[in-house]
């Protein structure tokens, strides 16, 4: 954390990778004797074909401009999918700026008209997974889903999210590294700030997938959920940008189990009243975030 907080995002994220691969998975024997997880800094020099001296300027953040050929280098030793390969060439173009003022986060009018007709669990939510607006069948399907909550706390200090999740540990991680996704360069924007140094202090879970530097995109996919009433729910989840919010539906196959028992769950929720799905109370953003920290399951 204290590359990141002195501005060496580059030098953090090459020395968390370097620890995640394995001498094996590189190629390289095992050794006998080694006092680092992962790969050495001469290592990853060796493999990546540019000197040991050059690799620790990189590292310590006194070289910040390499070459589109050395990343391609360090990407392939250090084992990078496309996704994190990209977030590598963005740490090395990345330029200091002004702070940015974000305008609030809004949910347009329209927008609350449909999460009121539509029949599945829809909901909106921000950058940082706030949610700001829900139709009831979202909170009948989550009760964390209501406006005003953040998913990402909700999941990582919430006893009753973490039984909800069938894979709670993936669920953990696919959205911790998509949030360092989200942020990108925005290091200084204060929600962000906000919610990494409450989740940093607050859960052990997310300071050890937050140390991994993972990045990862967390739009469509299919998740296996425990409702408390209904019982076992297979979802499909899409993502649609709707200016600058997101709008997240989940729904099930066609006549499977999981689409009857969503039914019955619909015939015991309340039905929403157009334009009845408002955020919570203190504006549109859902500005309402904080909730007491539970113990981390």
């Amino acid at each position: 954390m204290k590359d990141e907080e002195s501005g060496n995002r580059l030098g953090a994220y090459l020395r968390a990778r370097r620890e995640l691969v394995s001498p094996a998975q590189a190629g390289l024997p095992p050794g006998g004797n080694r006092r680092v997880p992962g790969l050495r800094r001469e290592e990853v020099a060796l493999l990546a074909g540019i000197s040991p001296d050059y690799y620790l300027r990189l590292e310590r953040g006194r070289d910040k401009n390499p070459s589109p050929q050395v990343l391609e280098s360090l990407a392939r030793v250090l084992r990078l999918d496309d996704i994190e390969r990209t977030y590598l060439l963005g740490l090395a173009a990345a330029r200091p700026r002004a702070p940015r003022r974000r305008r609030p986060e809004q949910v347009p009018a329209r927008v609350h008209e449909l999460l009121a007709h539509l029949q599945i669990p829809a909901f909106v939510e921000g950058r940082a997974f706030d949610v700001l607006a829900a139709n009831s069948m979202a909170v009948a399907l989550s009760p964390r889903l209501t406006p005003g909550q953040n998913r990402l706390r909700s999941l990582l200090l919430d006893p009753e999210e973490h039984a909800f999740h069938q894979d709670w540990t993936k669920a953990t991680a696919d959205f911790v590294a998509a949030l360092r996704t989200t942020i990108g360069d925005d290091t200084d924007d204060p929600r962000f700030v906000e919610l990494v140094g409450e989740l940093a202090l607050s859960s052990q879970r997310f300071r050890t997938l937050w140390a991994r530097h993972d990045v990862r995109s967390l739009d469509g996919g299919t998740t296996t959920v425990h409702h408390p009433v209904v019982g076992e729910l297979r979802l499909h989840r899409d993502k649609l940008p709707v200016e600058d919010v997101i709008l997240v539906v989940y729904y099930p196959d066609r006549n499977s189990d999981s689409d009857e028992k969503l039914r019955l769950l619909a015939a015991l929720t309340p039905t929403d009243a157009p334009g009845g799905a408002e955020p919570a109370p203190g504006g549109s953003s859902g500005a309402e975030r904080r909730v007491p920290p539970g113990p981390e399951g």
